[in-house]
C-alpha cells in the first residue's frame, strides 16, 4: 500500500507555533500548564502530556498562583489576563496572530457600539469553542454566537449588526 499526504496537511501554522512553544517551555524542565487542550488532536496532547504538559481548564486555573500558563492558539479573553496578573501566572501567550487581529476587529466593532442596545455583534461559530470564548469575551459577554438558520432568530434585524466568524469555518457555509 502506497500512503501519499497532501503537502498541504496538518495543524495550521498558528497550532505549530504553539507546539514549538510548549516544547521550548518543557525543555527546561519547568512545569507547565495549557489552558484547555493544545490541539484538537489526542494523539499530540498525549504526546505533550508526557513531556510534562498539564492540561487545566478554566476553574483549575483561576485557582493557580506563581507558575507558567501557555494560551493556546485559539486564544482567550480578557478576563484570562486579568486572572493572571491577579495570581502572579506568567502567560507563554502561542495565540494564532489570526484569532488576535480578529478579537481586536470584534473588541473594536464592540467598543464603537456606545450603547450596547445601539447595534449587535454576531459572531458564526461553534458555541463553546475556545476560540469562540475568546472572541465573545471582546465584548463582555454580549456577542450572539450562531452556528446555523435556525439562530438567526437571536437577532434583532432593526439593530446594526457586525458580523464576524470562527477562524476555522467554511466560507461557503457562511452564506446563509
Amino acid at each position: 500500500m502506497n500512503v501519499e499526504i497532501d503537502n498541504n496537511s496538518g495543524f495550521c501554522f498558528g497550532v505549530v507555533y504553539a507546539i514549538q512553544r510548549a516544547e521550548e517551555e518543557l525543555a527546561k524542565n519547568e512545569k507547565l500548564y495549557c489552558l484547555g487542550d493544545i490541539v484538537h488532536n489526542n494523539v499530540e496532547v498525549k504526546r505533550l502530556e508526557s513531556k510534562g504538559l498539564i492540561t487545566i481548564d478554566n476553574e483549575e486555573f483561576k485557582k493557580l498562583h506563581n507558575c507558567k500558563v501557555l494560551i493556546r492558539a485559539h486564544g482567550e479573553p480578557a478576563e484570562t489576563y486579568k486572572i493572571a496578573l491577579k495570581n502572579n501566572i506568567t502567560l507563554i501567550d502561542a495565540s494564532c496572530p489570526v484569532v488576535l487581529r480578529l478579537q481586536n476587529k470584534i473588541k473594536n466593532g464592540f467598543d464603537n457600539f456606545t450603547n450596547p442596545d445601539q447595534g449587535q455583534i454576531v459572531i458564526y461559530g461553534k458555541k463553546g469553542h475556545a476560540e469562540v470564548n475568546g472572541l465573545v469575551g471582546q465584548t463582555q459577554g454580549k456577542a450572539i454566537v450562531v452556528s446555523s438558520l435556525d439562530d438567526l432568530d437571536k437577532i434583532d434585524f432593526s439593530k446594526p449588526i457586525n458580523i464576524y466568524s470562527q477562524t476555522t469555518k467554511a466560507l461557503k457555509v457562511l452564506i446563509l
